[in-house]
């Protein structure tokens, strides 16, 4: 029997929801998504309660914050003087900015609260210190 290894390429279904109920991400009524595990599309957490399942069956796995995207660090919650942030970028409460690093990459934040001098954001994942429930259909390995 076919399990899921840590080089492996799935089909599969998934769905992220707090432990209340509510939904963050799900392919269910969607295509199948496809991914390299590894490869950057799901967090290492997650992909490490894949390990070893074969396809074909549905798991559902109850994770802590630690075990699914860490602890919410208040050291990543930042007030940035709007004078120093570029003009032409969209500012709304309650929305996700994507920033430019030096090196070129791209990060974002979201934007919790916004007055005339500056900006909070908030750059933990958004599930950050929150128990999820993590279900998953593997459909395919390959």
């Amino acid at each position: 029997m076919t399990t899921v290894r840590a080089d492996s390429y799935l089909t599969l279904h998934y769905r992220i929801t707090t432990q209340d109920g509510e939904e963050f991400l799900s392919t269910f009524d969607m295509s199948p998504a496809t991914l390299q595990m590894g490869g950057g599309q799901l967090a290492d957490t997650l992909e490490a309660v894949l390990i070893g399942l074969p396809a074909g069956e549905r798991f559902v796995f109850e994770l802590e914050p630690a075990a699914a995207f860490g602890q919410h660090n208040p050291r990543l919650v930042e007030r940035l003087a709007r004078a120093s942030l570029p003009a032409d970028m969209p500012l709304k409460e309650n929305s996700v900015v994507e920033f430019t690093a030096p090196h070129g990459g791209a990060f974002a934040g979201f934007l919790r609260q916004l007055d005339a001098s500056h900006a909070l954001f908030d750059f933990n994942h958004p599930l950050a210190g929150k128990a999820i429930r993590f279900e998953v259909e593997i459909i395919g390995i390959l």
